[in-house]
């Protein structure tokens, strides 16, 4: 199976060009060729598909098999892929995902995809639909006690759930992060984003990803912290979201949510499924 590594800030997945591959038993192949001592090794598994409904399609699965609704890195790469290796010529292009079509416009720089500017929709804030085990209209900055300390916790779906707790200090995300993300009041599991307001346009954030653990950036994550922080109002209608892996620059005036990031290829490889 031929297959390209591509990274947006760090957060990386093996791309499969399924308009010219056919992968079957995709959980499983998901978590072999995620491993990072015996497979490729990355943050998950994305599929590049045909669609009816848009110009392509986006399946993705995380490194633990399971299937995933959305993430901000991965479709910013699959734009670039889409452009770059020649399955388009548009500078915009609508993508199907299970949260729903996302629309990217695509900024070049000598002919290939620099950065992208994706329209992530509207943030879902009712605990229902997010889900989250709450009979509250909002979920913002609601106590929960987790492990017998509380936080301040804001639930925001992105397409995907998340939970977005304010911090001064990062706690230790290998022990914290699975306690958040199986928590009982999550019933499908929850991403969880630690965020530190710096100033008014900056905010600095790591991510602990359902099915994945902690990763180097989370597009749909920077998203909905900077919903639960204009909800809160730590920041205006724009802002730089800081993670491990750089910058992700995040608008929100209360409608859709727009997130502008890089996109780079690593590598192409065969991969042998046997």
């Amino acid at each position: 199976m031929k297959f390209t590594k591509m990274q947006g800030l760090g957060n990386d997945y093996v791309y499969v060009n399924c308009f010219e591959e056919t992968v079957d038993n995709i959980n499983e192949i998901a978590k072999k060729i995620s491993d990072r001592h015996f497979g490729v090794g990355s943050d998950g598994l994305v599929l590049i598909c045909p669609s009816d409904k848009a110009d392509f399609r986006m399946d993705m699965y995380n490194s633990d098999g399971t299937q995933a609704e959305m993430c901000g890195n991965a479709i910013r790469c699959v734009a670039k892929y889409a452009h770059d290796r020649g399955l388009t010529d548009k500078t915009s292009i609508s993508i199907e995902t299970l949260a729903g079509i996302k629309t990217l416009e695509l900024n070049l720089e000598n002919g290939s995809v620099k950065n992208v500017r994706v329209n992530m929709g509207k943030p879902e804030l009712v605990p229902k639909n997010i889900p989250i085990d709450s009979g509250l209209d909002r979920f913002i900055r609601q106590d929960v006690d987790v492990d017998g300390k509380i936080y301040k916790v804001t639930g925001v779906s992105m397409g995907n759930p998340h939970a977005v707790v304010f911090v001064d200090e990062m706690p230790d995300m290998p022990v914290l992060g699975p306690k958040f993300e199986n928590h009982k009041l999550f019933p499908r599991r929850i991403n969880t984003e630690f965020a530190k307001i710096v100033d008014r346009k900056t905010i600095k954030m790591r991510v602990w990803e359902r099915g994945a653990g902690e990763t180097l950036a989370c597009g749909t994550g920077a998203c909905a912290t900077m919903v639960a922080a204009r909800l809160s109002d730590f920041i205006g209608n724009e802002a730089d979201i800081v993670l491990l892996g750089g910058t992700l620059h995040i608008e929100w005036d209360g409608g859709d949510v727009f997130m502008t990031g890089p996109c780079e290829f690593v590598f192409d490889g065969n991969y042998n499924i046997d």
